[in-house]
């Protein structure tokens, strides 16, 4: 459920009330240099971790959560940090399906899942997208869409994407569907976010187009 929620600390800035983020990095350790302080205060204020990692990276992940000095085994066990694969994640048998992942998203927000946490710390490593690029139109519809679900919820939840993997088109389609945004290490508040009925129709369009 939806509340003022206090602002938390991300990127040199603040999250307020808009709280899903599309942040672009240039590196996988620049992400790292951003990410891990938002991590690191979520657990000191009893948040939960939920993190979408790339296949084959979960145990190097986990040791830059240990060298934190997070108690990693513990937190899993207790269910406060939840690690998943993105492929597991968004390509259930293969297939990206965005009613699903709408659905899948609703119920792990904090206030849908009954977890007993304050809200959800939610970091998804964006990818795989690049794996096919036949994703990219459901991705781009979903990215959008999926702001009516965190509207209603206090988590705050960043899509990683790293620059080098994606092209101009994507990036900026990206950046109109995310209010906020992290460019050169820093969180700002997007000026060219578009809300998701603006943006659908102007999709809906460019593919007819096509």
């Amino acid at each position: 459920m939806k509340t003022t929620p206090a602002p938390i600390r991300f990127a040199g800035s603040h999250l307020g009330d808009a709280r899903h983020v599309c942040a672009f990095f240039d590196s996988r350790e620049e992400g790292y240099r951003v990410l891990l302080p938002f991590i690191d205060d979520g657990f000191r204020c009893g948040d939960k971790a939920v993190h979408v990692v790339n296949p084959g990276e979960r145990t190097d992940h986990l040791a830059r959560l240990a060298e934190l000095g997070i108690d990693v085994d513990a937190a899993e066990a207790s269910g406060q940090l939840e690690v998943r694969t993105n492929t597991d994640i968004y390509l259930r048998d293969g297939v990206f399906d965005k009613e699903r992942m709408l659905e899948a998203f609703e119920k792990m927000a904090s206030g849908s899942s009954g977890s007993g946490y304050p809200l959800s710390r939610i970091v998804c490593q964006m990818d795989w997208a690049t794996e096919n690029r036949t994703h990219i139109d459901d991705l781009i519809e979903f990215e959008s869409r999926v702001n009516n679900v965190w509207q209603h919820h206090d988590d705050a939840v960043i899509c990683v994407y790293d620059l080098a993997k994606f092209g101009g088109d994507m990036v900026v389609d990206m950046i109109r569907t995310h209010p906020m945004i992290v460019l050169g290490g820093v969180l700002h508040r997007n000026p060219f976010f578009m809300p998701p009925e603006q943006f659908l129709a102007d999709l809906h369009e460019r593919r007819q187009a096509r």
